[in-house]
């Protein structure tokens, strides 16, 4: 195998032996396969991101081909820095040579990692917008306007590092993929699945593409059908508000005959990161010291109980409400001092304590799902990313108090959340004390405002002879058990939306839930009196059976131990370790490429620690040990050594690799590992 590191997706590998407890002493780094001025730029990198060292390349042989580098880093203060390698300093070490990185959001942290463990398939986490488009539609300057719209919006032009700490990395430049389908060669149903089925690559840029669908010719004789139109995005990148404004963008460039005039459009997702870095986290410490929900809140959407269920993936289920019926809802939360988003949130948390099975005053929680936009940087709402946040409500119900006063009550509640929605839950866990990782809630509910395309683009469009319709969310996903999506049609209907893990909730439990949820809807304008409470609300349910929620299947810890490949006699063991996250076929790959003699085994690591004792299982006499780790199995493969080293003084060498494709990432294990053998003998 032979890797070179200035071609677009290399993965930088580096090769480190942790000291284990020792402090004061500089921390060496092998960087592999990078010319001088690819390993200076690492270094740069690392000195202007961690001013706690002091940084040093040496052995920089030619600027012109890959050589050997080693970058000391030297603590300043004696007394540090020591024990686990942090998070930051791998990501700045390992993220691929591009025009920069920025931290990801709290949220989209928590989509990454749920996309990254891989559980569900592919095809979770990815949302499409679709619409038809009537009138000549020129492939050309299509493409090229969408091309136009990836040179100006960082966004298009990103990726996701999650070597080290979680990083958007953005690259100069990247390619919207569209693609062109007729009629006769797929159907719009199975274009919509295998589409969606092919996920995406998040470790490269363009994480959005567009399929054209042509119609059959119309029979009536007035020309072709509409072309439907499709968009395909990643959930972690973008919010279908962010898809929706870039739409406008690339109609905009449409127009302009395929080309946006200017550079990046600022603000974007860069000054997003800088303004969440600045925000002061002591008026929101205090806030949720006291908002978050308490331990014993009723935080389910059905009762415990039925069979464990065997159907994967997530289930979508639709209703609307009708525009007479909507109109009726406003005016019955108008007239009580809210708005059709406080009825939403008074009917679920009415389910809720429902399903919780409660007598009295009980307190419910679910997550507020919050636009984010609404902040104090300029233009932020038409900055298209994923600015939003779900963050937990809490409410009493009371079934002796009055209805009205639940709905104040959740108004109230969302007005306190809104100076928070940069918030993200791991904070919220942290000063609220709950355990890291546990679910605050188990529901959230998001109000949808979408974005209208503006006049004069219908009316430039349409003096083109175009005409395009409003898009619709053709999919969608949730990382919680329900989550509850409201929108107004183009005639003015609620239209709710749940989306559900069919693993917990079966399709019969989701629909019943809906109905349920819309039912009193409908029916609570009928009823005004001021005196009608909470309880005469839940008796409007008497007739309807509560769901039922499978609980979440086991995690638990594991650690299991393969030998790959036997290597030759007296052959240094290489250990590849892997955890979630770890680019499926990358050691196989290493494996079936790497030419050399070492024993090749595979450590997999969740949740378990690794003993010395099992490391030296490995062993025989003479050899020696290399842990080797691809992308988040870097920073495990190095706590496994440096706690070795802690407990027998001996530290096995760690090769470590940024996130990148199985060939890239295998190569750079490759090269990294040759150079180990060049140094031991």
């Amino acid at each position: 195998m032979r890797s070179h590191h200035s071609h677009a997706g290399a993965v930088l590998a580096v090769v480190h032996e942790p000291l284990g407890a020792r402090t004061w002493s500089p921390l060496v780094f092998e960087l592999c396969g990078l010319v001088g001025t690819e390993a200076e730029a690492v270094a740069a990198r690392v000195a202007e991101r961690h001013p706690e060292y002091d940084v040093d390349l040496d052995g920089v042989l030619d600027a012109g081909r890959p050589g050997r580098h080693l970058l000391r880093l030297t603590p300043r203060d004696p007394a540090g820095p020591g024990g686990p390698l942090g998070d930051d300093l791998v990501a700045d070490l390992l993220a691929p040579l591009a025009a920069g990185t920025i931290a990801v959001t709290g949220h989209q942290r928590e989509l990454l990692t749920a996309a990254v463990d891989g559980q569900g398939g592919a095809g979770r986490h990815v949302e499409q917008l679709f619409w038809d488009w009537a009138g000549p539609l020129d492939l050309t300057r299509f493409i090229a306007a969408w091309q136009s719209v990836a040179e100006r919006e960082a966004v298009l032009r990103a990726s996701f590092d999650w070597s080290g700490a979680a990083r958007l990395v953005l690259h100069e430049r990247a390619v919207v993929e569209v693609v062109r389908h007729v009629h006769t060669a797929v159907g719009w149903s199975e274009l919509l699945r295998q589409d969606r089925a092919r996920g995406f690559e998040l470790f490269r840029p363009g994480l959005l593409r567009v399929s054209l669908l042509d119609g059959p010719p119309d029979t009536t004789g007035a020309g072709r059908s509409p072309t439907r139109v499709l968009v395909t995005y990643h959930r972690a990148l973008l919010d279908e508000r962010g898809a929706r404004l870039l739409l406008r963008q690339f109609y905009r460039s449409y127009l302009a005959g395929g080309v946006l005039p200017g550079g990046d459009r600022r603000p974007d997702i860069r000054d997003h990161s800088e303004w969440l870095a600045r925000q002061d986290p002591a008026g929101a410490r205090e806030f949720w010291a006291a908002a978050a929900p308490p331990a014993d809140a009723a935080v389910s959407p059905g009762r415990p109980g039925g069979p464990p269920r065997h159907t994967e993936g997530p289930g979508r289920i639709q209703r609307r409400l009708r525009p007479p019926q909507t109109s009726r809802l406003r005016s019955w939360a108008a007239g009580r001092g809210a708005g059709e988003s406080s009825a939403l949130h008074v009917v679920w948390a009415l389910l809720l304590y429902r399903a919780a099975g409660a007598d009295g005053p009980l307190p419910v929680a679910f997550g507020v799902h919050l636009s984010g936009r609404d902040m104090s940087l300029r233009a932020a709402a038409d900055i298209p990313g994923l600015m939003g946040n779900p963050l937990p409500m809490t409410v009493t119900v009371d079934p002796a108090a009055p209805l009205v006063d639940l709905l104040l009550q959740v108004r109230d509640a969302a007005l306190d959340l809104n100076p928070y929605a940069w918030v993200c839950t791991d904070r919220i866990h942290e000063w609220c004390g709950r355990a890291p990782g546990s679910d605050l809630t188990e529901t959230t509910v998001r109000f949808d405002s979408h974005p209208d395309m503006p006049d004069n683009l219908r009316a430039e469009l349409a003096a083109q002879g175009v005409r395009v319709g409003v898009p619709q969310s053709a999919g969608g996903d949730t990382t919680l058990p329900v989550t509850l999506v409201a929108h107004y049609d183009a005639e003015g209907a609620l239209v709710l939306t749940a989306l559900y893990d069919r693993a917990r909730f079966t399709d019969t439990d989701a629909s019943g839930t809906l109905s349920q949820c819309l039912h009193l809807l409908r029916s609570l304008p009928e009823h005004p009196d001021e005196t009608f409470t909470v309880a005469d609300a839940l008796r409007l349910l008497r007739t309807s059976e509560v769901p039922r929620m499978t609980s979440p299947g086991p995690g638990g810890s594991r650690l299991g131990l393969a030998v790959l490949r036997a290597g030759e006699p007296q052959a240094d063991v290489v250990c590849l370790v892997t955890v979630p996250g770890v680019t499926p076929g990358v050691y196989d790959t290493l494996v079936r490429e790497h030419e050399g003699p070492e024993r090749i085994v595979l450590l997999s690591v969740a949740g378990q620690a690794v003993s010395p004792g099992t490391l030296q299982e490995l062993l025989g006499p003479g050899r020696q040990l290399v842990l080797c780790g691809a992308g988040p199995a870097g920073r495990v493969a190095h706590e496994i050594a440096r706690r070795t080293a802690e407990q027998t003084g001996e530290a096995p060498a760690v090769v470590m690799t940024g996130v990148g494709g199985a060939t890239e990432s295998a190569q750079a294990l490759s090269q990294a590992l040759r150079a180990v053998r060049t140094r031991s003998t």
